[in-house]
């Protein structure tokens, strides 16, 4: 799985970056087909940094969560939690796709 991080309209350390792309890696174990995750920050308010996270996946469209709050690691975090209800939503629709379909063969 490969994971990008970019900034808008200002600069991270590296050690942020590399933080930012440790938590995103655990999005992973929620859903093992993803192939890519482009981390946005968006550093122009001072006040608020926006985070956005685009998760894309082997056969399926991709999924984005936003989060705004008053400092970057609350944001980071509403959006890690979002994209996981979204990968967990996703998962129990194929999961109980299957177990439909096989149901009806018997």
């Amino acid at each position: 799985m490969q994971v990008n991080v970019s900034t808008r309209h200002g600069h991270l350390s590296h050690a942020a970056q590399s933080k930012i792309t440790a938590k995103v890696s655990r999005l992973k174990r929620y859903f093992d087909r993803l192939t890519a995750l482009n981390v946005t920050v968006d550093l122009g308010h001072e006040t608020l940094p926006a985070v956005e996270i685009v998760a894309s996946a082997e056969h399926f469209h991709d999924l984005v969560s936003h989060e705004r709050a008053a400092q970057l690691w609350r944001s980071l975090d509403g959006a890690v939690h979002k994209m996981e209800q979204q990968l967990r939503k996703h998962k129990e629709k194929i999961r109980d796709h299957k177990h439909v379909a096989s149901s009806r063969r018997g």
